[in-house]
């Protein structure tokens, strides 16, 4: 029997969501109850790999494994740079499986880098693909704490250029499937083989010649393999999954063999519940019965240097049957929700951003270079600006480019010069191409690039680029009647997404009414600075005026502001914004202005702002989304409450009624429905939040709704209880000899099984399982030495082990 190897892949990508002006990914209401998609996926996938679950024949945990030791995988950075904020203990185990795995397999990590924001190689100019592959590489290095060997090609789009200077930058091996390799050779043998037709035997790893004698290894994953991961079902039963691998094994072949699949790495949970748990049982099952030898690429090409040349076919992809048409034309490939679509808005849409990053370019390149020794060689090294935006970062970096010592105004100037250039090359990102539609969010997001490109060239240049951008954009035309084409996207969700300082200012006028804010703010990236600020209120109404310095986190760009807000107690606000003020004039409009709404009248505050702000107005809508929201509840909170009772004396005067007509298998009147199901569910949120659990209250609650059949909002209740179990879990671990809080624990764990809805308690296990690890055994010890006490908490510890189904021993 030959050599038996097998190597996992996982594409671990998200695109990139961040506002374009805020840095930031605002609330999206389709990850409900999620705050954004990033969130959701994160805890359905890749904190799931992080920690996953091998269970015993009872359905107990018996071990939680890190996949992403065992694997081979790529993160995509700009995801990567999210998590870093937003999701640090799973950053903090992704880098942790790259050393375990450099200890498993010789050295050599599993992570490999990526092309930064995922752009389509082949379509891109060569300084695009230049930049891409190497802010790829410095990511990677910086999060890491080395060189990667391999790298991901976003969608595995590839050309030889893309490859040749992957190789000129150091990578050894990148992987492709089958479909795109053209011939193979034994290596030095002079006649090629035809493999077009996808029969390239992918269980060992090639050479591909390049230019100036370069080269570069590349593996083909097993197509059969990975399209059963991801469309097939196969990640339903680990040891299936197991199997199904090892059936690709074959007696026939002589030389060592390297099965390998390759699938987006959110098949691991995501698109595939549970699929996380099936990936950790197949590894296991394979590694704990010798069946092969788990490796990664790099371990694998160490030790099996290729013996047989490729050459693959240019410009083709993973997921395009017609190369890489489905990024540059109406090629056919879509999702297929809309069959009835076309997506010939692709090409135009690609021609206007190819226009505006070639119109942009010689801009660049003149201006910089009155700045930067080398411009483009600058953008080359603004990775590490972008990765960590201190002052001494950015001393370091002026201090290496620039040709003389440099202004405030000229710093800026060089900043916006580069964040434009970083801009172009997002509006790239794939997914902008990928979907049935230019209205699509994806779309949105890479024209919100473009739009942050072009307002950055319009501050440097004072010129208008915008006009023609948006007669280009005309000529892509939506299969949605009402978006029309590409231009009424751009005006309808790309402008009002725009923000500049004065935007930042007003927001924080507006917000500050319903937040107080310490003197020194930072509102995403922009910092806040208050001057002064005169505040009144009567009754609900509210007044405030004050000077504010807004200040980009980004660019360094700065101005001062004066503001003045009015809030009538309901969603009617106004609030006016200008740059500058004499001493004198503020005076009288400090004055003026409170001595009328001292008086009550409002008409008259608001003829004053008018003068004073010259009819610059903004209201409610001129908030970030996050803020928006979060001052729409507290001024719904009252009205919210008006309702509530209303509806609360319904249900308690109609609940009788309500339990005969579903004894009688009646259904009840939409109204008393509606109140009876407002009324439940609300009080069972409330009390699901609540730190002390009255599980007799909600017990009772959960009774009536059966008794007179309340549909309950299940998504809102479990999310609710798993954040309020997981907060008492973090608690108790941060105290485990608090006792209380372990008898709460278990109070709160067994109301779960009482529930009529599942609730997912996997972070609580995750901090259970870690309790097991490291406090369980002293408390266990001192049990078994007549420690009352800590018999007690042994007894509850080993209750709440089996309500979580994790077996202790």
């Amino acid at each position: 029997m030959t050599q038996r190897y097998i190597c996992f892949h996982g594409h671990f990508y998200q695109p990139p969501r961040e506002n374009a002006w805020l840095e930031s990914i605002e609330l999206q209401d389709s990850a409900y109850p999620y705050h954004d998609w990033n969130t959701r996926i994160t805890a359905e996938c890749y904190g799931a790999n992080a920690r996953s679950r091998i269970l015993d024949d009872q359905g107990r945990i018996v071990r939680m494994v890190n996949n992403y030791s065992k694997m081979s995988f790529n993160f995509g950075p700009t995801l990567l740079s999210w998590m870093v904020n937003h999701a640090p203990d799973v950053y903090q185990t992704i880098l942790q499986a790259d050393i375990k795995s450099r200890e498993r397999f010789s050295g050599h990590g599993s992570a490999i880098a990526q092309a930064y924001n995922h752009i389509i190689l082949p379509l891109a100019n060569r300084r695009d693909k230049y930049t891409q592959i190497l802010w790829g590489i410095r990511d990677f290095a910086h999060r890491f704490g080395r060189r990667p060997e391999g790298m991901w090609l976003p969608e595995s789009a590839v050309n030889r250029q893309s490859l040749d200077i992957m190789a000129e930058l150091g990578i050894r091996f990148t992987i492709l499937s089958p479909h795109q390799a053209a011939a193979v050779r034994p290596v030095d043998a002079p006649q090629w083989h035809d493999v077009s037709d996808g029969t390239i035997d992918p269980t060992m790893p090639y050479i591909q010649q390049l230019d100036a004698g370069r080269r570069i290894a590349i593996f083909f994953y097993d197509s059969h393999l990975s399209r059963a991961v991801a469309f097939e079902r196969l990640l339903g039963n680990g040891e299936a999954f197991a199997n199904r691998i090892l059936s690709a094994f074959s007696d026939e072949r002589s030389h060592p063999q390297l099965v390998n699949l390759a699938t987006d790495g959110e098949s691991y949970g995501h698109h595939h519940r549970f699929g996380d748990m099936a990936l950790a049982y197949a590894l296991d099952y394979i590694e704990t019965n010798q069946l092969a030898r788990l490796t990664n690429y790099g371990a694998y090409l160490a030790d099996h240097p290729p013996s047989w040349e490729v050459e693959i076919v240019d410009n083709t992809s993973w997921s395009c049957v017609h190369g890489i048409a489905r990024w540059c034309s109406d090629c056919g490939c879509n999702t297929g929700h809309h069959r009835e679509w076309n997506q010939a808005w692709r090409k135009p849409l690609r021609k206007a951003m190819d226009c505006l990053r070639d119109t942009l370019e010689s801009s660049y390149t003149e201006k910089a270079g009155q700045y930067l020794k080398d411009p483009w060689q600058a953008r080359d090294d603004y990775i590490a600006v972008v990765m960590n935006r201190t002052p001494d970062t950015l001393e370091r970096f002026f201090k290496r480019h620039s040709v003389q010592q440099l202004m405030p105004a000229s710093r800026t100037t060089i900043l916006k010069l580069l964040e434009m250039q970083r801009y172009l090359m997002l509006m790239y990102t794939s997914c902008g191409w990928f979907f049935d539609d230019i209205s699509g969010i994806e779309t949105v997001q890479a024209i919100q690039y473009a739009g942050r490109a072009i307002q950055l060239y319009s501050d440097i240049f004072n010129a208008d680029i915008e006009t023609r951008f948006l007669e280009q954009l005309e000529q892509a035309k939506s299969n949605i009647a009402h978006h029309r084409d590409g231009r009424r996207v751009f005006e309808k969700f790309v402008k009002p997404a725009m923000v500049d300082l004065r935007k930042v200012a007003a927001h924080y006028a507006i917000s500050s009414l319903f937040e107080d804010y310490p003197q020194q703010a930072e509102i995403f990236c922009y910092q806040v600075l208050r001057r002064d600020v005169h505040s009144t209120e009567a009754g609900k109404a509210k007044l405030a005026v004050g000077r504010v310095t807004i200040v980009s986190t980004i660019t360094q760009e700065s101005a001062g502001f004066y503001f003045g807000v009015m809030h009538f107690g309901d969603h009617n606000l106004a609030c006016g914004i200008r740059e500058y003020m004499d001493g004198e004039s503020y005076g009288q409009l400090l004055n003026q202005i409170f001595d009328s709404f001292a008086k009550a009248d409002f008409p008259e505050v608001l003829r004053i702002q008018d003068h004073y702000f010259e009819s610059s107005r903004y209201s409610l809508k001129s908030l970030f989304r996050d803020e928006q929201r979060k001052v729409l509840d507290i001024i719904l909170k009252a009205t919210e409450d008006d309702a509530q009772s209303t509806y609360r004396h319904i249900f308690e005067h109609h609940i009788p009624l309500m339990r005969f007509l579903k004894d009688a298998h009646s259904p009840p009147p939409r109204a008393l429905a509606v109140a009876a199901e407002i009324v439940v569910n609300s009080e069972l949120c409330r009390e699901f939040a609540d730190d002390h659990l009255d599980v007799e209250t909600i017990q009772t609650l959960l009774a009536e709704a059966h008794l007179a059949g309340i549909s309950l909002d299940a998504d809102t209740l479990e999310y609710t209880l798993r954040k309020n179990l997981e907060r008492m879990a973090e608690m108790f671990q941060s105290d485990p000899q608090q006792h209380e809080r372990l008898e709460k624990m278990v109070a709160g764990v067994e109301l779960v099984y009482a529930l009529p809805f599942d609730v997912n308690l996997r972070k609580v296990q995750d901090l259970h399982y870690e309790l097991i690890q490291t406090t369980y055994p002293r408390f266990k010890q001192h049990a078994q030495q007549q420690d009352r006490a800590a018999g007690r908490w042994v007894a509850d510890f080993k209750k709440l082990s089996d309500k979580l189904l994790i077996r202790l021993e």
